[in-house]
């Protein structure tokens, strides 16, 4: 007798942005943050539901019918919001839906704001980075001891490299939770937070390639430049420029050596692998054998 085939997963994208940053990513031609995690579960699950909100405006819901336990799994993008802006409501709604998240036990996943969010809606404490904006790419970012040993990051290089833009970062870490890679610029690149439910998110961006970074570099500009990141507007847009031209042309060794961008972070599986183990060893193995 054929056995049925498991159904497919569901998952819930909360793309973070608030509405006017979602529109300056289109005017440069980015892409919307719900929109790259959306392309990553598929790409990774190809049969999986995917449904998106955006919690920082007012009044977006879960679709008609759904509540949070209908879903296997909850990602979470960036923001340009400011995380320990606490009075602002943008933010306050976020948090709420994160608490949300965890008493309901359904698993989440998410990159830089999600990692800062994780935290805060479990008790801990984030702040404006002393360095300024880590920007462009995060380099040699480490696996803890935690780290080494997690599932997050099963098949992970010990050592590795990230797309990156963050000017927070987490400085107190909440109860029953782990920092799980470091670098020089932040002591939490990545997190795992164990409690009714569970975050696993990381500082950087997995979902980004160059073009993205090239992207959310246009939008960023003035405070790149005012930070030291960039000498001049000349100087950033030679640097987008270079992101653009190698990711049109990924076999440009010399570019690739201009930007220091590795072999690893050019392939689009390695930089999926924390999301996919997610998926893998966190949100099948919580619905029993055979997803």
């Amino acid at each position: 007798m054929a056995i049925a085939a498991a159904r497919p997963l569901r998952f819930l994208v909360c793309d973070a942005y608030p509405r006017e940053r979602r529109e300056d990513l289109v005017r440069v031609g980015g892409s919307l943050g719900g929109d790259l995690y959306r392309r990553l579960l598929l790409r990774l699950e190809p049969e999986a539901q995917v449904d998106v909100i955006h919690p920082a405006d007012e009044g977006d819901a879960l679709p008609p019918g759904r509540g949070l336990e209908s879903y296997d799994g909850v990602t979470w993008t960036g923001s340009s919001l400011t995380i320990h802006h606490d009075a602002d409501p943008r933010v306050r709604r976020q948090v709420e839906l994160a608490r949300a998240v965890y008493a309901a036990g359904v698993p989440s996943f998410g990159s830089c704001w999600a990692a800062q969010l994780a935290v805060v809606a479990a008790g801990g404490r984030c702040a404006a980075s002393p360095k300024g904006r880590e920007f462009g790419i995060s380099r040699r970012i480490a696996l803890t001891d935690e780290g080494r040993s997690h599932p997050m990051y099963a098949g992970k290089a010990p050592v590795f490299d990230a797309f990156t833009s963050h000017a927070d970062e987490v400085t107190v870490m909440p109860d029953h939770s782990a920092v799980l890679a470091s670098n020089d610029y932040s002591r939490v690149q990545a997190v795992s937070i164990e409690a009714r439910g569970s975050f696993w998110a990381v500082q950087y961006h997995p979902e980004y390639d160059l073009h993205e970074v090239a992207a959310l570099c246009l939008i960023r500009m003035d405070d790149l430049i005012r930070q030291g990141t960039f000498a001049d507007r000349a100087e950033g847009d030679r640097y987008v420029e270079d992101l653009e031209a190698l990711h049109a042309d990924p076999s440009r060794d010399d570019l690739a050596e201009l930007l220091g961008v590795t072999p690893a972070l050019l392939d689009e599986s390695q930089r999926a692998i924390e999301a996919r183990n997610w998926i893998e060893r966190k949100v099948k193995k919580g619905l029993g054998a055979g997803g």
